[in-house]
């Protein structure tokens, strides 16, 4: 094999890992979002059981799981060791494909005659596709709230995922980082918030708004259709500086570091 072929093996490996980890650490905890903040609660209202979304990887099986206790759901990373219903992917290759749009192929459904909690988990999923996977801002003024709180959710802990599994760019930036927190939110909008927390190489997202002191660096927007206009690409960053509908607190040189790991966790979830 010619060195060339070799570093793309090696290149394309390390991609499929910063997808997966994306996908489970990141994107599928919104499911939780999604399932109750939608008119897809009423599907899971009263049941229990554990639904889970798994792959195989070269150090073992992979998941993301969710506890339902009486229509009450916790998110936890990792597998369980008896799911009521696993969908479980052969690889992490089918798993990235399957939830970058690029294959239909359906996992092995473990526990699939659970019709009361298969249906549900693959509305959701289906809903989580149309909204992550959209272009335009949806039409609906609820919906384009609850896609704003997903993408903030989604960004702050996909860039802490990166560093987490050993992305070059992002761990190096991490390493070299006092302690510092980076914010999104939105104006009058309390519940659109998310950071993350970053010092000496260890990074935490979390969701809400940090409390202890003025953040670092804060990308704030006036409202949530021009907080999507960024998300969604369809604004330029700097025109909508310039119309005070994104507003930067903190050097601007950061918020152009930040821009570029929010488009580094594009590219890898989708």
């Amino acid at each position: 094999m010619a060195p060339t072929e070799e570093i793309y093996s090696d290149k394309a490996h390390s991609d499929e890992i910063y997808s997966a980890k994306i996908f489970f650490n990141a994107v599928l905890p919104l499911f939780k979002e999604i399932a109750l903040s939608t008119k897809l609660k009423r599907s899971f209202s009263g049941k229990s059981g554990v639904i889970q979304v798994s792959a195989f990887a070269d150090d073992g099986k992979w998941g993301t799981h969710f506890v339902l206790d009486n229509g009450v759901m916790t998110v936890q990373l990792g597998t369980h060791p008896s799911p009521t219903v696993d969908l479980e992917f052969k690889s992490l290759r089918s798993f990235n494909a399957f939830f970058k749009g690029t294959s239909k192929k359906l996992p092995k459904i473990k526990g699939m005659f659970n019709l009361g909690l298969v249906i549900p988990t693959f509305r959701v999923l289906l809903k989580m596709a149309a909204l992550l996977g959209a272009t335009d801002a949806p039409a609906d003024r609820q919906e384009r709230v609850l896609l704003v709180r997903l993408y903030f959710y989604l960004l702050s802990s996909g860039i802490s995922q990166l560093n987490k599994c050993g992305h070059p760019e992002v761990s190096a930036w991490a390493k070299a980082s006092p302690d510092r927190v980076y914010a999104w939110s939105v104006d009058n909008y309390p519940e659109l918030a998310a950071y993350i927390r970053v010092k000496a190489g260890k990074t935490k997202a979390s969701r809400g708004q940090y409390q202890r002191s003025k953040p670092f660096f804060t990308m704030r927007f006036d409202t949530p259709e021009s907080a999507l206009g960024i998300l969604l690409q369809k604004d330029d960053m700097l025109a909508s500086a310039a119309a005070k509908k994104l507003i930067m607190e903190g050097a601007p040189e950061f918020g152009a570091q930040i821009g570029s790991f929010m488009m580094l966790v594009g590219s890898y979830a989708k």
